[in-house]
Order: C-alpha cells, then sequence, then structure tokens
C-alpha cells in the first residue's frame, strides 16, 4: 500500500522554477520579471543578459532553471518555449536601524522577495 502519486501542479506543456529569498525590494524585481513576460525564451535571456538591472542575473537563472526542466523533466521543446508567466512574491523583511540625532532611531527596511517563473511549450504557426 503506497501513497498515489501526486498530481502535476502545472499542465502537461507547462515546466515551473522558483527562487526564493532574492535580496530586492518585490517592487524592483517585478520590473525585470515584468520585462520577460510573453516573451520567447531565447529572447528573454538575451534581454536579461544585456540588462543594466543587478537582479537581472538571478532572473535569468531561474529562467535557466525552467527552460532546464522543461527539457530535462517535461519532454519540452526548448525551441518553442515561451515565458508564459512569471511573478513576485514577498519573502520576509529584515529590520535594522541607524542612530539619528536627537535620540532618534531612523528605521531600514531590507525586503527579500522571491520568484516564479513558468514556460509553456507553443506550437510555431507557419
Amino acid at each position: 500500500m503506497s501513497k498515489e502519486k501526486n498530481p502535476r501542479r502545472v499542465a502537461d506543456n507547462e515546466a515551473l522554477a522558483k527562487v526564493r529569498m532574492l535580496r530586492i525590494s518585490p517592487q524592483k524585481l517585478n520590473l525585470v520579471a515584468a520585462m520577460i513576460r510573453g516573451k520567447k525564451v531565447d529572447r528573454a535571456l538575451t534581454d536579461l543578459t544585456f540588462s543594466k538591472k543587478r537582479i537581472a542575473l538571478d532572473v535569468k537563472k531561474c529562467l535557466q532553471s525552467a527552460i532546464a526542466n522543461a527539457e530535462n523533466n517535461h519532454n519540452l521543446d526548448v525551441d518553442e518555449l515561451i515565458v508564459a508567466e512569471a511573478w513576485v512574491g514577498k519573502n520576509l523583511t529584515m529590520k535594522r536601524g541607524r542612530p539619528r540625532a536627537r535620540g532618534r532611531f531612523g528605521k531600514i527596511i531590507k525586503p527579500f522577495a522571491e520568484l516564479t517563473i513558468k514556460v509553456r511549450q507553443v506550437e510555431e504557426q507557419a
């Protein structure tokens, strides 16, 4: 008596990758995620490679992981993949402080974010 296999959380033509604890605010990370939504994966990788944003390297790693998951785990064709969804969530927030004038305390917020990228195989129309 074994447990039944867990059903897939995504469709048969999709693959997912997630990265947690990115040291950036979710608002800034969402700007980079919006840059790649809906694009073909090769175009999205090129855009991330030449982006001037610091976090673009981590987003590129997550996208490469999603592509590898699609190819190795789900047998999808890499040339037909698009970035179907890329969404950003909040993670923990470190609270730090700094002494200020007249005995006050300056609050410093250090937010973390998480990123999920879903790629989908779409057949090209001729």
